[in-house]
């Protein structure tokens, strides 16, 4: 199996699509802080969806809870992703070789995103503060709009279409040739762990102490209804149940303390128990 032209350019345009927000706007950011449409559009250029997922959801562990400050990232789960999986695919290999895969790519893939910021800097400033002076409505927002997603285009294009046509079958023809390797070895276990990580780091972000019984919840449910084979849409489903009748129930208690305390005398809701400590 082999990375065709044409399999190789739709996969950088989407990347390009996706670290632009030249699709759908500001609504795109999600898509480049997730692995998941990333892998489903690869597995359906590459025209096997089933294993593209599977590969994508280890990529996706350890990419939870991952924060962007400012709106940078320290890995780019969408480039990761775009790279990792082909290479899964190629050489028929272990979720866990694509996360190996996967986490120098995404860093690698960060610092051309900063490259994006050093140059729109330049090009943007150029044009904006020439339009501005002129009052073009249309120039200035082809300039703040229009700029920054042509030279992502640039950027993330012929960089990804490289790595794909010519990096991935060459990583993978290394991999599976070395796979029985020590070095290999290592890279398998180390990208087993890294999920571990990504779950620690998604119970770091939740923060409140309350909110832990949820992901408890969540872990054992799947555990146990395993058998079940019960589907991904359907935890979904049951999870916004759950996390809908905890928010109705938080906000009814809110709203009876908040009535109990407006309603009543001025000591309303005091309890004067409270006046022996």
């Amino acid at each position: 199996m082999h990375v065709t032209f044409l399999q190789a350019l739709l996969v950088a345009i989407w990347i390009a699509l996706v670290m632009s927000r030249a699709f759908l706007g500001g609504a795109t950011t999600t898509l480049r802080f997730s692995p998941m449409m990333t892998g489903l559009v690869v597995g359906i250029v590459f025209n096997d969806v089933h294993n593209a997922m599977i590969a994508t959801a280890a990529i996706q562990l350890i990419y939870m809870g991952v924060f962007s400050p400012g709106g940078q990232m320290p890995s780019e789960p969408a480039i990761a992703t775009a790279i990792a999986v082909p290479v899964t695919l190629l050489g028929n290999m272990s979720p866990e070789t694509a996360v190996g895969v996967a986490v120098p790519v995404g860093l690698l893939g960060s610092y051309l995103y900063q490259l994006r910021f050093f140059v729109n800097t330049f090009a943007m400033q150029r044009f904006t503060d020439k339009f501005a002076a002129k009052g073009s409505s249309t120039g200035l927002t082809f300039s703040i709009i229009g700029i920054p997603i042509i030279i992502a285009f640039i950027i993330f294009i012929p960089f990804m279409f490289t790595a794909l046509y010519y990096g991935a079958p060459f990583i993978a023809d290394l991999i599976k040739t070395n796979s029985s390797s020590f070095i290999f070895h290592i890279l398998n276990v180390i990208g087993g762990g890294l999920a571990a990580v990504g779950i620690a780091v998604t119970v770091y972000v939740i923060g409140k102490r309350s909110y832990i019984i949820f992901f408890l919840l969540a872990y054992f449910v799947a555990v146990i209804a395993k058998p079940l084979s019960i589907t991904m849409v359907t935890y979904a489903i049951l999870g916004a149940i759950i996390a809908f009748i905890f928010v109705l129930a938080k906000s009814e208690t809110f709203n009876a303390i908040k009535d109990n305390l407006g309603s009543g005398s001025p000591g309303a809701g005091f309890n004067q128990d409270e006046d022996d400590y």
